[in-house]
């Protein structure tokens, strides 16, 4: 038996973050006990995840097969629709001005389940228990969770998977700065009579995005975001109507709209907890950052959380829940996790005021990346892979060739 097989790890919480935090920890060599019920098969919405992520799943025998039931994004688009007197131009992002094919692919949440599912019923490292934690107990050496089916577990690292509302971040002793907003998204797929072209669009309106991403044919997804009210209403229209609805806010740029069952709302929210591990705990995907839907960074950064505690546990494969080894993941994660929350709140907060100049520096922000190509290049690369950007300025000429990337299952 080797070192890390001998050192159990907790995963608590069976969302895709959890599943791939199960999967990469026992392909790390650690065995792996990961707690919840089987994974949601109800769940209409996509997600957006960039070649970066794509890459990483791959290594865990994941990334291929994800694509065959997505749509690729070839193109970006963003349009300032919010009707006020200060507008931004419109600003599209192709793949192909940083030399990629695709920023990523537009995946089906039930799609990217039952994927990762099967992926980690096929991992011999890998203990699924069909349960909810009741209890934390952190101690000095391990951390115990009492189940609610009157089991127990022991480990010497928690991953805490479990959203938004993390029970385990409590138990951590981790504080989150927390914020509500006067906004839901509402969820829906929908048919239309115009090729996409692989183009996502997101128009920013005074109540939020309203995001547009392709699924494979004639057939797209949507992220609505309005008052929590008006999603409610929207949501009990009948299809016709909605559906005239969001042909009219796309401008018709897809044709007739036939808008398909299983319409979801969920209020949005966003946190930002003080730390990111504590107490034999870290924290990955939505217990370590909640922020609104826009530019398809949460489950890209949740990846991200894994990567970088698979790296750091390997550095400590005795004890991953050490206090060094936690205290090295919480530094790894903070200046990605606090950039991206705070340009995403900043963003969403300048589409929902009402003061001029936050209006004015939005719009010219915008002018900026529609009119200078390199700028607009940087802002491409980081998005697809934080620091991918920098670094691309410090290459020489000859060796900027769009389509390099680092091996991210390494």
């Amino acid at each position: 038996m080797d070192r890390q097989s001998s050192t159990p790890i907790l995963v608590a919480g069976t969302g895709p973050v959890g599943l791939i935090a199960a999967l990469a920890l026992a392909r790390a060599g650690f065995g792996v006990q990961l707690v919840g019920p089987p994974a949601r098969e109800d769940d209409r919405r996509t997600t957006a995840l960039m070649v970066p992520s794509l890459d990483f799943l791959g290594g865990l025998g994941a990334g291929e097969r994800l694509r065959e039931d997505a749509a690729p994004l070839k193109t970006m688009r963003i349009v300032d629709a919010t009707g006020r007197l200060v507008r931004g131009r419109p600003v599209t992002f192709r793949a192909s001005e940083i030399g990629e094919e695709a920023f990523g692919y537009n995946i089906p949440n039930t799609v990217l389940n039952l994927e990762l599912t099967a992926a980690v019923a096929a991992e011999d490292g890998i203990d699924w228990i069909d349960a909810l934690v009741d209890t934390w107990r952190p101690g000095p050496d391990t951390i115990t969770a009492l189940l609610d089916n009157g089991a127990s577990l022991e480990a010497r690292l928690a991953v805490a998977a479990d959203g938004r509302n993390s029970a385990a971040r409590q138990a951590a002793g981790i504080r989150a700065l927390r914020h509500r907003y006067q906004q839901a998204a509402l969820v829906l797929n929908f048919a239309h009579g115009r090729d996409h072209a692989f183009t996502s669009t997101e128009f920013h309106t005074e109540t939020g995005p309203f995001t547009q991403v392709p699924l494979p044919g004639r057939r797209s997804s949507l992220v609505w975001v309005v008052r929590p009210q008006e999603a409610e209403r929207l949501s009990a229209l009948p299809d016709a109507e909605i559906a005239a609805l969001i042909e009219d806010k796309m401008q018709s740029m897809l044709g007739r709209v036939t808008v398909e069952p299983g319409r979801q709302v969920y209020p949005l929210s966003a946190a930002l907890p003080a730390r990111f591990a504590d107490n034999r705990i870290a924290l990955v995907g939505e217990a370590a950052h909640v922020f609104p839907p826009i530019g398809a960074q949460g489950l890209n950064l949740g990846i991200r959380d894994v990567r970088d505690l698979i790296a750091v546990a390997g550095a400590h494969a005795g004890d991953p829940g050490s206090r060094q080894a936690l205290a090295r993941y919480s530094a790894r994660r903070r200046p990605d996790i606090a950039a991206r929350t705070a340009a995403v709140n900043a963003l969403n907060a300048s589409l929902l005021s009402a003061f001029l100049p936050a209006q004015i520096a939005r719009t010219a922000g915008l002018g900026l990346l529609s009119a200078i190509a390199p700028l607009r290049a940087f802002f491409m690369r980081e998005g697809m892979e934080p620091g991918s950007g920098f670094s691309r300025l410090f290459q020489p000429p000859g060796n900027r060739s769009g389509g390099s990337r680092p091996d991210l299952t390494r």
